[in-house]
Order: structure tokens, then C-alpha cells, then sequence
């Protein structure tokens, strides 16, 4: 077991997942709940979405239930209402009567803050599957592997362990999974069966440019006013290695953008010549900064995000602060100056 699993509880990274156990439990229950993080990205929504079809063609009752309300740049996602708003759409109290809740692209319980209540009180057996390294003990049993370059790549697993044909309908929130947790099939998790995967989805009937425009060819000026705003103050340490920007809610206020509008930002960073590393820090509407890392050489994200409490990838990695904006600054660039020297 590597060191960063040890101290996360989380099964070993590149354990091969239990399918059998997944296709037991899957056929030997009836109702399902499926939820993911909060902050919603293609590959949580995407994953769940589509394992709620998986689910119903087997002859399952699936609800998605999260508790926030789809962000406007990701309502395409779900054309059809599918996601429940908890609290609002549907209670807890209707879910009582789920056999299984299953849990997708976390298990982090700093990630579930919005369903936190019901996935601890649920009296239903729960599953995880995911691919981030760190998480915490959800009491659930796990279908994680670390080395997936998403979680849309488990749930494309699932459906054919299970026996289920990837329909167009299952196919395009994989597709959206895994072409944006690649980076558009660019970062150096892609790999020749990402390619295979992408191949498959679209002989399934997925259209890569219509994805492709809904997510990146549908800017508002708000949001391009942001990233102005952001831009502008980047800034950058260790000889140009390091690169930093934030966002205040007053950004938000003055550009008239949505928290969701900060998405991707911190790539865009990244596009600076000589950068080995970068963070973001966004203000949130209930307080405290979000924390993006990314790198680009050896520096490993996942560990400088668990010194916050959150968690991620070794390239790709997240966590919150509560702290005002020039401590926060200070503790997160004091923390990524000692990783990269």
C-alpha cells in the first residue's frame, strides 16, 4: 500500500476494482441513490447519470439526488431533469426506502458537505466508485481504482461487467466525463485505451463536437470579463516555476459572473511558458477560498491538498481554507515554496 493511501484509508492505488462484488450487489438490490461532490464537474454528474441508466436497463429503480442546483454552463448534461435537488425536488425521507446508496467521483466527506446528513444516516449499504487517491472512511464499500483517468472510465467498466450496451443516451455523459477529466484528452493521464474509450463512446452515438461547443464555445461575458480580472493580478515565484492568482466575491460582483464561472481557470494558468505549478484560490459564497492545484513535474498535488483537508490527484488536486484571503494566500504558497524547492 502506497503512503498516500495508508494515511487516507482508501484501497491501494492501481488495486484492481472487485467486479464481481459490484455485479452481486448491483443484482441483488432494487433501489439506488446516486449522489456526487459538491462543485459539480462532467465526470461526477456524467458518472452518475449514466450509472442511473446502467441501473434502469437492468430493471432498477435509480434516483440522482445532490444538493445543489446544476450550474448554467452544465445544465446540457442532464436535458432530461434527472438530478434531484435535495430538499427542494425530493427529501430524505422519501429515500428512506433505498437499498443502495451509491456514492461517485468522491469519498471525500469535505466533498459531500451538501448530502453529508444522509449519507451518514442512511440505513442503506453504500458504495463508492472513484479514482481519486485520498478520501476518507464513508463506511462504504469501494470500487475504486486510481490509476482511471475518470470515473466515467468505472462506470463504462460497470455497465459492461453487468452485461448493459452503452446506449447513446449512457454513452454522451461518459463522453463528457472523460474528455474533460483528461483535459480534452490532453493531460498526460490519457493514454492509448483513453483514445479506445473515446472511440467506443462515439461509435455509440456520441457527437465529440456538440459536447465539445456546449462546454467551451458557450461563454458569457461575464465570464470572460472574470477571467480578465483574474489574469490580470497572476503572478509568479521560484523563477517562474510557481504561478498563483485568486478570486474575491467582489470579482463576482463586478463582472456580474457565477462562482462556476472560476472552472478551468487555473489551467489557463498553466499555459504560461517555464510553469511547472499552479494555485487558485476562490472565494466561496459561504466563506472560505477553494483551493485549485495543478502541476505539471513531480510535485504532487494530492499531497499538498490533504495538508488542507481535501484531496485529488497528483496532478490535479483541491481543498478549502477558512482563513482571509492574505493568510490563506500566505499558508498555500508557504506550503507549495517548500514542496518545490
Amino acid at each position: 500500500m502506497c503512503e498516500c493511501c495508508e494515511s487516507s484509508g482508501s484501497t491501494p492505488c492501481g488495486a484492481p476494482v472487485d467486479w464481481p462484488r459490484f455485479v452481486e450487489l448491483v443484482r441483488s438490490n432494487q433501489r439506488f441513490v446516486l449522489t456526487t461532490h459538491i462543485r459539480p464537474d462532467c465526470d461526477g454528474l456524467g458518472s452518475a447519470l449514466a450509472m442511473a441508466m446502467i441501473l434502469e436497463r437492468l430493471g432498477k429503480e435509480a434516483v440522482v439526488v445532490n444538493g445543489f442546483s446544476l450550474p448554467p454552463n452544465l445544465r446540457f448534461m442532464d436535458p432530461r431533469g434527472r438530478i434531484k435537488h435535495l430538499g427542494s425536488d425530493i427529501s430524505a425521507e422519501e429515500l428512506d426506502s433505498a437499498d443502495v446508496l451509491m456514492v461517485l467521483d468522491t469519498s471525500a466527506w469535505a466533498q459531500l458537505s451538501h448530502v453529508e446528513q444522509l449519507v451518514r444516516e442512511t440505513k442503506a449499504k453504500k458504495i463508492v466508485v472513484d479514482h481519486h487517491v485520498s478520501g476518507d472512511d464513508l463506511g462504504a464499500e469501494e470500487f475504486k481504482d486510481t490509476t482511471a483517468e475518470a470515473t466515467g472510465r468505472l462506470v463504462r467498466d460497470a455497465a459492461e461487467q453487468l452485461g448493459v450496451e452503452i446506449t447513446p443516451d449512457i454513452a454522451r455523459p461518459l463522453f463528457a466525463a472523460v474528455a474533460t477529466d483528461t483535459g480534452w484528452f490532453r493531460f498526460s493521464s490519457t493514454t492509448a485505451d483513453t483514445y479506445r474509450l473515446a472511440a467506443q463512446l462515439t461509435e455509440a452515438g456520441v457527437a465529440p463536437d456538440e459536447i465539445y461547443g456546449d462546454l467551451y464555445e458557450k461563454e458569457t461575458l461575464a465570464r470572460l470579463r472574470l477571467v480578465g480580472r483574474t489574469m490580470g493580478r497572476t503572478q509568479t515565484e521560484l523563477d517562474g516555476r510557481l504561478i498563483y492568482t485568486w478570486i474575491e466575491m467582489s470579482d463576482f460582483e463586478a463582472t456580474g459572473a457565477l462562482p462556476t464561472d472560476s472552472e478551468d481557470m487555473v489551467n489557463m494558468t498553466l499555459a504560461v511558458g517555464g510553469t511547472h505549478a499552479a494555485v487558485i484560490l476562490v472565494e466561496q459564497p459561504d466563506g472560505g477560498f477553494k483551493i485549485s492545484f495543478r502541476s505539471r513535474c513531480d510535485l504532487d498535488c494530492s499531497r499538498l491538498a490533504e495538508r488542507f483537508g481535501g484531496g485529488g490527484h497528483k496532478k490535479a488536486a483541491g481543498a478549502m481554507i477558512h482563513e482571509p484571503l492574505e493568510v490563506a494566500k500566505s499558508q498555500v504558497l508557504d506550503a507549495m515554496r517548500e514542496a518545490m524547492r
